[in-house]
């Protein structure tokens, strides 16, 4: 080959290297360009799916507002017995709340789940209070939460009996005396007296039959009888109402309890003379506790998202426990999970693939929601660790990570406020959300709150008091408190058995 010819050769090779450096340069900028498309064409899509959350699950004050006046209306429709009432307002025939002044010793039994437990408590009046506790825990057998009611209770009362021989000398019964119990039992009921309920149905894992329809305080006395017992129940209670009790006993400004927790529920003293359904004698007390099973309320007021509906119609009760849907610990986690897999779907938050155990109903729980929208980490190291363990995405974004906290934060905004705005209802019922019309002062007033979100999740509590402040407005809601009341199932319980005590006219 000539030089000439090698030179052309060079510059042809030259020159068509130059054309592959600046084809490659465009390709390369082109794939940059589509990327950057991308990632800004995810971006609006993952705006547009937040900006819709936000809207649909806002509670504006006006709102909470509305939904409270909905809450009274149905209220008042449940002391009315109308049997379409959202709010079933049952008359739990507690009419006398304890009061400090109560002695003695009493025993609490309570069944509520997969354990029970048997407490007891010597009372020491308004000087002493609370003597002394003890308590403990019993698992129940898996085979006789679906054997016979004849089984279970003589268990129950077996527990029971062994736990009353080891009371100590440090616990004094008055010679003479029966031995008294307060029975948490929180299943369905339908109450017919301070110490009698029939059973309505089972629910928590339990199926017994021939137990339906039953006086369940009959069942356990006989069972007490039969293990050679000598214990009388003098109340019969849920657990809300046994918060209720134990905020009194400290507190004796307390009007209401509200248990926010996997479910919800509230109960609030009533004035006897506004229970329309009521047909016996008014209680010397002029008062009545009513337990609202409020997690039944549903109004046209409540903001109701797509991811409320899907989840209700999956469930095992569609159409039922709407408002406990929005507001307790049992669904949040899973509202949380299906904004997420919408955004997974829609916007690819997580990729061009959708995790599969996002897929996964109740897979995101409430605790896991508390602990990533409390993460204050620079980097949300526990978002991102909750994020892999639970969703299955290995390396998430910070931003990414920031979208899952403020969905949390969404999510459980939505749940306090329309919590205070249950309670600013009952508040209204009462007559206690606003100055006196005389001019008078405001009576000081007292909510007891007790379960698990309302006690660990703070930023949920923090919010719920923030906003019950603001429905109040400032003059009233200085003289409103909420207070945590631990263990209203098991002191509450004891502290009713001793308020309605067969003694109580001796005493």
């Amino acid at each position: 080959m000539g030089k000439a010819a090698a030179v052309g050769t060079a510059v042809v090779v030259g020159a068509a290297v130059g054309v592959a450096v600046v084809l490659a340069r465009r390709r390369r900028r082109r794939e940059a360009e589509l990327l950057e498309g991308a990632a800004a064409e995810r971006k609006r899509k993952v705006g547009a799916v937040i900006e819709d959350v936000e809207r649909t699950l806002s509670t504006p004050t006006a709102l909470l507002r509305g939904i409270s006046d909905a809450m009274v209306t149905e209220m008042e429709r449940g002391l009315r017995g109308d049997i379409h009432a959202a709010v079933k307002m049952l008359i739990t025939y507690v009419d006398n709340l304890p009061t400090g002044n109560e002695q003695g010793l009493f025993y609490a039994l309570d069944l509520g789940g997969t354990n029970f437990r048997v407490l007891r408590v010597q009372l020491g009046g308004k000087e002493k209070r609370v003597v002394r506790q003890q308590y403990n825990e019993v698992s129940i057998p898996p085979h006789l939460m679906v054997g016979t009611s004849m089984e279970l209770f003589d268990f129950i009362a077996a527990a029971l009996s062994k736990f009353v021989e080891t009371e100590g000398d440090d616990f004094h019964l008055p010679v003479g005396r029966q031995r008294e119990l307060g029975f948490t039992f929180s299943f369905p009921v339908n109450q017919t007296s301070i110490s009698s309920g029939t059973l309505i149905k089972w629910t928590k894992g339990f199926s017994i039959n021939g137990a339906i329809g039953e006086d369940v305080v009959s069942e356990l006395s006989k069972a007490m009888e039969r293990q050679g017992l000598d214990m009388k129940v003098t109340a019969l209670v849920n657990d809300t109402v046994g918060t209720l009790a134990g905020g009194r006993y400290v507190d004796n400004d307390v009007v209401a309890a509200i248990i926010l927790g996997t479910g919800t529920n509230a109960a609030y003293v009533e004035h006897a003379n506004a229970i329309a359904k009521w047909t016996g004698l008014l209680p010397k007390s002029g008062n009545m506790v009513i337990n609202t099973e409020w997690g039944s309320f549903k109004s046209d007021k409540l903001p109701l998202s797509e991811f409320d509906k899907a989840m209700d119609f999956e469930s095992l009760n569609p159409g039922e426990q709407i408002y406990e849907k929005m507001i307790s610990g049992m669904y949040l986690g899973e509202i949380v999970r299906r904004i997420l897999l919408k955004l997974a779907h829609d916007a690819s938050l997580f990729g061009d693939v959708v995790p599969p155990k996002l897929e996964q109903p109740f897979v995101l729980r409430t605790p896991d929601m508390s602990a990533m929208h409390h993460d204050s980490s620079h980097d949300l190291n526990i978002v991102g660790v909750k994020l892999k363990d639970i969703v299955g995405v290995a390396d998430t974004s910070l931003e990414v990570r920031y979208i899952a906290r403020h969905i949390c934060d969404i999510v459980a905004e939505r749940a306090a406020r329309l919590a205070a705005a249950g309670i600013f209802g009952i508040l209204k019922k009462l007559g206690r959300d606003k100055l006196p019309s005389g001019g008078g002062k405001m009576p000081r007033t007292a909510i007891a709150l007790d379960g698990g979100l309302y006690e660990h999740y703070k930023k949920f509590s923090s919010c719920l008091e923030s906003t019950l402040t603001d429905l109040l407005g400032e003059d009233v809601s200085s003289s409103v408190v909420t207070k945590l009341a631990n263990d209203g199932s098991g002191i509450g319980a004891a502290l009713l058995a001793a308020s309605h005590s067969q003694y109580a006219e001796v005493d």
